[in-house]
């Protein structure tokens, strides 16, 4: 098609010291929705076109086309004729499409997915626009789109207006282009750090999860793009961390944890997408599993979107799960589970035809996921106007003013996790650094990133904020995973380190070496060489800084007595090496805390903080060393962070201290910085109930606020905390609040803090 096509000419024309926090109002964040409102004009529109469509017709709408160079439909440069694009839309059109254009430039994708649009619109029957799905974990996943921090470094922001800002801006970027619906946010809990995926999650906590993932949604939404929570649900926590695994958990525990990110983005949030896991609850793969999928999720939460499929799960009932016996099977048992659409190709619920046909699936059955999907697309307001704008996409790309979110995000996130004050932040008189390791001077973004991103370097970040204050020496010393020592590597590293002042090792992983998708680890030591790097460096008397580009915790007992400073800095964008060198000069003060427990030995995972207690007291683990530890010895606790200053907690106050079960106790804490220089700490809440007669977690986090605050300043913080937190899951799984004392702590992690106690009664 050239460029005096209707779509290209369509294309064109589209051209204080009082702060207080309280359960409900912590979970209130704006919902200025970028979609329309249902409406029964809306179910007019959607019974009149449902009215209209053949059987064929109505199944290709739960299917999706997929244009790759795998295909062999993509022609030399990126651009798919009309012919290829009749091939899989013929005259019945197709629900979805799939991830088009990732590799092309701003102006070709829209131009491309206009195309697509214009061929569903003016040639087929009845001309529906396109559902058009792309990934936007932490950035838009096409070319030259923002980089923001992976997730999990969001996470470690505590800051869900934050979350919201990130969620609104990929909303732009992909609506620029011409995606409506995002394939995200992840709100499986990385409650088991040897999954290679942790890096997408927000963190163990379900409270954390749902607070960042509500807020994510919301901004995308507010942008008219679907938000899709996946991976629906406990994908990431079964069989030592496999994906896909068969996990075996009580109905009780994945109410009380692994639902509720997933319940809050649907109820709260009002995510209109849910995307189904690879893995089967139980021996009943979620993509079939009606209680799943039904019950829960419209009966209960009363869910008003769309079910995807995980690419090619149902093709996985059938294939690898072996659950069905024929792919009619599974396509049958799959949409009667209230699976919607099948991503990401026209392929198992192709057989929806002959399954309607053979009388063992009803249509009526059939329309209700159809229905569903187009009353989608109007609200997406697709019918009125379905195409992209070029001009909108050269202005949102990689905007200037995302790229100063992502600066922001990526300072907010990195976690101090050990400092010799007379290190950090680095002193004038430091003139001679070496910059050492595999991670230095590469964009170590994780994984679902954007292509082509225009990053910065750890390398590139210090000589743009030190400039000429002092010489930077670089070596790689390792690689990520070298099997053996590079014995000169290793000897110009040992020269460089004695010739500085101070010594910074940019250490970690790699998408796709040691972690990501089908990546899981058997061990969380640091990979290859790196460990050996480490103590060579340290062995030659300089302060060391170790710097940690990951998606996951690090063991690092054989290390972390030998170097001066940690700083976990996770995935941290594009923006990552400004941000990085920001907090080591001290322009910034380390603020973020950990979302997941760092745990000494990997033998102690799955490790989260608010284990259920033990049926007898004690238990211990043992070192490599042969030293003696205590099982719940972590390394680093969960919400764990250092800063340049230091904080004081008062004793906290609860009031009142008697309440009845269905009244509200307000917990106030004085926050005082007692240190010299401004910063910023996450205060966080905790609640653990003293007695109960089905076990409950030693805690959990109940509310948490980021505050500033300058020298020697003080600020309340307050929580109202209600029925809810105070409730438990009966032997029948109903809420119940049953009289007993309560203890809160208030403080910077999940171990230190001040505590206080309230009792609730009948």
């Amino acid at each position: 098609m050239n460029n005096t096509s209707p779509r290209f000419t369509l294309c064109l024309l589209g051209m204080l010291s009082c702060v207080t926090l309280c359960a409900e109002e912590s979970r209130t964040i704006s919902t200025n929705s970028g979609l329309l409102a249902m409406s029964p004009e809306i179910e007019k529109k959607v019974d009149a076109l449902l009215a209209k469509m053949t059987l064929e017709e109505k199944v290709y709408q739960l299917c999706a086309a997929y244009f790759e160079k795998g295909d062999e439909i993509l022609e030399a440069g990126g651009a798919v004729t009309e012919q290829k694009i009749a091939a899989q839309l013929g005259t019945h059109g197709v629900g979805s499409i799939s991830c088009p254009a990732v590799a092309l430039d701003p102006a070709q994708s829209v131009e491309e997915i206009n195309s697509l649009q214009h061929y569903a619109v003016e040639k087929t029957r009845l001309g529906i626009p396109l559902l058009v799905n792309n990934e936007g974990l932490h950035g838009l996943v096409m070319k030259g789109a923002c980089s923001y921090p992976q997730a999990i470094g969001l996470a470690a922001t505590f800051n869900p207006d934050l979350a919201e800002q990130i969620g609104a801006a990929i909303g732009e970027e992909a609506r620029s282009r011409g995606c409506n619906q995002l394939l995200d946010p992840v709100l499986d809990l990385g409650r088991e750090p040897r999954h290679g995926r942790v890096e997408e999650t927000y963190g163990e906590d379900p409270f954390l999860a749902s607070r960042m993932g509500v807020a994510w949604v919301r901004g995308v939404q507010s942008k008219g793009v679907i938000g899709t929570p996946k991976h629906f649900t406990a994908n990431f926590c079964g069989d030592g961390g496999r994906e896909g695994a068969n996990v075996s958990l009580s109905e009780r525990e994945l109410r009380e944890t692994y639902l509720v990110p997933f319940e809050e983005a649907v109820r709260e949030g009002g995510a209109l997408g849910i995307m189904c896991a690879y893995n089967a609850l139980d021996g009943v793969p979620c993509a079939m599993n009606h209680w799943l999928l039904t019950d829960v999720l419209r009966g209960e939460w009363n869910f008003q979107g769309i079910v995807v499929s995980d690419w090619s799960a149902v093709n996985h009932v059938h294939g690898t799960q072996h659950a069905a016996a024929t792919k009619g099977d599974a396509a049958r048992l799959c949409l009667l589970a209230g699976l919607d659409v099948d991503l990401p190709r026209e392929n198992y619920y192709l057989e929806l035809i002959n399954e309607v046909k053979a009388g063992r699936v009803s249509e009526a059955v059939l329309n209700e996921s159809v229905r569903r999907v187009l009353t989608l697309k109007y609200r997406l307001g697709l019918f009125q106007d379905p195409y992209a704008n070029i001009a909108d996409a050269l202005r949102e790309t990689d905007s200037p003013e995302h790229r100063k979110l992502a600066l922001e995000v990526a300072r907010q996130s990195i976690v101090l996790l050990k400092n010799d004050p007379s290190v950090l932040p680095l002193n004038p008189s430091v003139k001679k650094i070496a910059l050492i390791g595999p991670n230095a001077n590469v964009l170590a973004l994780g994984g679902y990133s954007s292509r082509d991103v225009k990053g910065v370097t750890v390398l590139e970040g210090l000589k743009n904020r030190l400039g000429d204050r002092a010489s930077i020496v670089y070596e790689r010393g390792c690689g990520i995973n070298d099997t053996k020592t590079n014995e000169k590597d290793l000897e110009r590293s040992v020269a460089a380190a004695k010739n500085a002042d101070l010594c910074i090792l940019v250490m970690g992983g790699a998408n796709g070496v040691t972690g990501g998708e089908t990546r899981e680890r058997a061990t969380l030591e640091l990979m290859g060489q790196q460990e050996n790097l480490i103590t060579a460096i340290a062995a030659t008397g300089k302060p060391v800084v170790v710097i940690l580009l990951d998606g996951r915790p690090v063991v690092m007992n054989q290390w972390v007595d030998k170097v001066s400073a940690v700083l976990m800095a996770w995935y941290p964008g594009e923006e990552g090496g400004n941000a990085i060198a920001d907090i080591l000069t001290g322009a910034c003060n380390p603020s973020g805390h950990l979302p997941i427990t760092f745990p000494k030995l990997t033998g102690q995972c799955p490790m989260t903080y608010d284990s259920h207690p033990y049926g007898r007291g004690g238990g211990y683990v043992e070192l490599p060393t042969g030293k003696i530890l205590d099982r719940y010895a972590a390394q680093f606790p969960f919400g764990f962070g250092l800063s340049y200053t230091t904080f004081a907690y008062s004793q906290p106050q609860c009031v009142p201290e008697k309440v009845l079960a269905n009244g509200t106790v307000s917990v106030s804490v004085n926050v005082t910085n007692t240190g010299s220089v401004a910063g910023e700490t996450v205060v966080q809440l905790y609640l653990s109930r003293e007695n109960c007669r089905i076990t409950q977690p030693a805690q959990r986090l109940h509310g948490f606020r980021r505050i500033a605050l300058e020298p020697k300043q003080t600020k309340t913080v307050s929580f109202d905390l209600r029925a809810q937190d105070f409730q438990f899951l009966d032997e029948h799984f109903k809420p119940c609040v049953a009289p007993g004392v309560f203890h809160v702590r208030l403080g910077g992690d999940c171990l230190n803090g001040v505590t206080g106690t309230f009792s609730v009664i009948q």
